[in-house]
């Protein structure tokens, strides 16, 4: 594992530390599915979201293809 650190350092990454969420946690998943019908509510009330999502990707690709 160090002569990876290395590896990585040498390339000119450092090693930070982040803190997640614990999968593991009761209520982790209800909490997970109340925040995503949040988002799904939000993008149902938002009307102008197709349409930008649809010129996006005519952007990406203007052939129709993606």
């Amino acid at each position: 594992m160090q002569k990876r650190r290395d590896a990585l350092r040498a390339a000119g990454l450092r090693p930070i530390q982040i803190w997640v969420p614990d999968t593991r946690r009761p209520g982790f998943a209800e909490e997970c599915q109340r925040q995503a019908r949040v988002v799904a509510a939000a993008d149902a009330a938002d009307h102008d979201l197709d349409a930008f999502i649809d010129a996006a990707l005519v952007d990406l690709d203007p052939e129709g293809e993606v």
